[in-house]
């Protein structure tokens, strides 16, 4: 699932393209995608767009008027930047975004269909979308302790959960742990001043280094290469090689449709 880099960087590649733009229109290619009636979703062509945001992990585009389009990727949803009125080719195309310059273009791998697309109106409705989740690298240290002070969790559900921080995952918070030096399995209630602090500098490390370097994989250009594994991760991804600290195998626990590095 795309977090909180991925989406940073999606949202500066869609400024770029798409802020001061008018929408011509949305064309679905599988009817799935939409999980709102009201308003219609042909209300919000010939709306202009007027800024973009990140909602945890969803990708919020601005619409004059008070309208807002709702986009949560999920796991296998990915966006590119397409030539105008570009097809939206096979099962896995979702939708596309009309402008006169351009097609965004929404694709999700496999058969099953979880990505989403809502429009709402006002400010008001768009904040149902937001899980309530704590930005970390907008938050201060006492700030990050109090929302994980009483999550009875492990600190690898504590640190994937949407209500409690925003827009970490399953992959980020793998390098999360590994650089705080912490077990995935230990409970949230059980960590010391200096072991929550060390949580908290690595939280932000981590999203801030692995936003620059998605950042500089782009080079500029639509991120394509949208993955949760990526090359220089130390742990996530990584079963049975090496640790780059210690060069212990990695290993690996899976559960339901997660895992844990």
């Amino acid at each position: 699932m795309p977090e909180l880099p991925d989406i940073v960087v999606y949202i500066e590649a869609l400024e770029q393209r798409i802020q001061g733009r008018t929408l011509q229109g949305i064309r679905l290619g599988s009817p799935f995608l939409l999980r709102s009636v009201d308003p219609p979703l042909e209300s919000a062509a010939g709306h202009r767009v007027s800024s973009l945001r990140r909602l945890g992990k969803r990708i919020v585009i601005v619409l004059d008027d008070g309208l807002f389009l709702v986009l949560h990727l999920m796991i296998a949803g990915r966006l590119h930047w397409r030539a105008p009125g570009a097809g939206l080719r096979g099962r896995g195309g979702l939708a596309a975004f009309d402008f006169a310059h351009g097609s965004l273009v929404l694709t999700e791998a496999g058969s099953k269909r979880r990505a989403s697309l809502y429009l709402v109106r006002g400010e008001a409705e768009l904040t149902r979308h937001d899980p309530g989740g704590l930005e970390v690298l907008s938050s201060n240290r006492e700030e990050f302790r109090l929302r994980l002070r009483d999550a009875r969790h492990t600190l690898k559900r504590a640190l994937t959960d949407p209500r409690i921080l925003s827009g970490i995952g399953n992959a980020y918070s793998d390098e999360i742990l590994h650089a705080a030096g912490l077990s995935p399995f230990r409970l949230c209630t059980q960590l010391t001043a200096e072991e929550m602090g060390r949580l908290y500098q690595a939280c932000r490390k981590v999203l801030t280094e692995w936003t620059r370097r998605v950042r500089d994989q782009a080079k500029g250009g639509f991120p394509e290469k949208v993955t949760a594994f990526r090359e220089g991760m130390a742990v996530h991804g990584r079963f049975r090689k090496p640790c780059p600290v210690c060069a212990t195998p990695i290993q690996r626990i899976v559960y339901a449709a997660n895992e844990a590095n």
